[in-house]
């Protein structure tokens, strides 16, 4: 059965400049890429929109998209989970994401929704920072970046990082990339 969808705004992507339609959390993605960008340094170049994920687990593949990925010195060193609200029921999410990021785990994670933050370690989980102001500038998440130790991801650890970003991702339902998918 196909969806039927409703109109929709579109709006161009402060990083890509490509038109993406207004769903979900994409307003409060646009505001932290632009406070990225303008308020933080990071080059539009550094920031990478809709990063694909894509892994099997237990034979069934899943693909998804990371909402922000940020790039210093040609090394990923931050993935940025944005939400609607509720950041820290986002934490897991996030730092589940970083881990499994295409290149190996990159080390750090934030869950915003574009006026506040939470900047995660993904060796450990644990919170290194709150409040959007605190989100590193180039220099720091090179700084950052550079002192986390990052997770060796095998065997049952990286099964379940894979089973953890699919259930949180199976809820992510109001975002662009499944706005034309069949059910």
């Amino acid at each position: 059965m196909s969806l039927t969808q409703k109109p929709f705004e579109m709006i161009d992507d402060f990083v890509t400049g490509q038109p993406v339609p207004l769903v979900g959390a994409e307003e409060n993605r646009q505001a932290l890429a632009r406070f990225l960008v303008e308020e933080k340094g990071f080059a539009r170049e550094d920031i990478e929109v809709d990063a694909p994920l894509a892994f099997s687990v237990d034979g069934q593949p899943h693909e998804s998209c990371l909402d922000l990925v940020v790039s210093m010195a040609g090394r990923r060193v931050l993935v940025v989970k944005v939400a609607a609200a509720s950041l820290g029921s986002r934490e897991r999410e996030a730092v589940a994401a970083a881990r499994l990021a295409e290149g190996g785990p990159v080390p750090l994670a934030a869950v915003s929704d574009g006026a506040d933050a939470i900047l995660l370690s993904t060796a450990t989980g644990k919170v290194v920072a709150q409040g959007l102001a605190s989100l590193p500038d180039p220099a720091r998440a090179l700084e950052l970046a550079r002192s986390e130790p990052l997770p060796l991801l095998e065997g049952p650890r990286l099964r379940a990082e894979r089973l953890i970003f699919r259930s949180f991702d199976a809820d992510n339902v109001n975002v662009a990339r499944r706005m034309d998918r069949e059910e």
